[in-house]
């Protein structure tokens, strides 16, 4: 009978903790800002005549980047057969497979997934702002996210510079013709290095941790800058620029230490994009990831013939973040992942 008690008290007990974490991580004051936010994003495309749509979050397809990791369903597609679906990192996809049947331009609010840490600026559902502009260049869908940001943020004009300037300008390095073994020099004189970038082989995963670590917080911080012209290996689906082959038609933004965009010149030839899944895969197997399941309808996509487009993703949490002055991605949210 005592162990009974005991049971239940403790029962009793776990059930007080639980009910500490059953409310909302954002207030209501902050709901109700956030709707106008949202409100307001809306009605910029609308006044530019950029049509919503929506697309499926479960795809049989998911991203072969290297970088990337998406969360696994199973579907049961009848009696004796599963399948594997993924919950989308971004709905690029699936809007581009729209462009492709004739769709003008769009827009999508949406959740997006990715199997990364929760933490400040991540929660691994988010939601994600993407749109794409048929005839647009890179450069002219800049100006539209720069407008885009003084009309949301009321922000100052954005900056612009190359991918390659802003590396020398705060480290010394230029990107598009150093080393591994410089770019670990670096690091190491810099008091950061660690076991895994030791022997990392990979000259773009260094490049991304010397931006992340010593760029990313030092630019942006008065307005907006875009930072353009990435190296062609981290192309992704940006097509190549024909003046200077070593740099891709892609773009960042970044505001107060936040990336807040990822955009492209888009790339719109199925052989090429192909061949760069295929590459990812192929690093994946020589690095002991899992290789991911091409998504063969939008490769077909690409071969029926996308239009000239460019398109870019705008992660909307870390937007509301800055448009309400919060500091934590959970407190514009209305539960994390670690709360649901």
């Amino acid at each position: 009978m005592l162990g009974f008690f005991v049971s239940a008290t403790n029962l009793v007990m776990n059930l007080g903790v639980l009910s500490m974490t059953w409310q909302p991580s954002m207030d209501w004051a902050t709901a109700v800002a956030k709707s106008k936010v949202l409100a307001s994003i809306r009605n910029f495309f609308v006044s530019r005549d950029v049509v919503e749509v929506e697309t499926p979050l479960l795809c049989h397809g998911t991203v072969t980047d290297v970088h990337l990791e998406a969360f696994k369903a199973e579907y049961l597609s009848s009696v004796n057969d599963k399948e594997t679906l993924y919950l989308q990192t971004s709905p690029e996809f699936a809007m581009k497979r729209l462009l492709a049947s004739g769709y003008q331009s769009i827009y999508q609010m949406c959740k997006a997934f990715r199997d990364e840490p929760q933490g400040r600026f991540h929660n691994p559902e988010f939601t994600m702002l993407e749109w794409y502009r048929l005839g647009f260049s890179m450069h002219d869908l800049i100006a539209e996210v720069d407008s885009f940001l003084q009309d949301i943020l009321h922000t100052k004009p954005a900056g612009l510079i190359s991918y390659q300037q802003t590396f020398i300008d705060k480290t010394g390095i230029d990107p598009l013709s150093t080393s591994i073994n410089a770019c670990i020099s670096f690091i190491s004189e810099k008091g950061k290095l660690s076991p895994w970038l030791e022997e990392e082989t990979s000259l773009d995963t260094l490049l991304q941790f010397i931006f992340c670590e010593f760029i990313e917080s030092k630019i942006g911080l008065e307005a907006p800058v875009f930072v353009h012209s990435f190296p062609a290996s981290q192309a992704s689906l940006a097509i190549l620029d024909t003046n200077d082959m070593r740099v891709a038609k892609r773009f960042e933004c970044y505001f107060k230490g936040i990336e807040l965009a990822n955009g492209f010149e888009e790339l719109i030839d199925a052989k090429t994009q192909l061949s760069r899944f295929a590459l990812d895969n192929s690093v994946r197997a020589a690095n002991s990831l899992e290789q991911k399941n091409i998504d063969e309808k939008f490769i077909s996509a690409l071969e029926e013939g996308l239009p000239q487009c460019a398109g870019v993703a705008l992660g909307v949490d870390r937007l509301l973040m800055l448009a309400l002055d919060k500091p934590h991605i959970e407190q514009v949210v209305s539960f994390t992942t670690k709360d649901t």
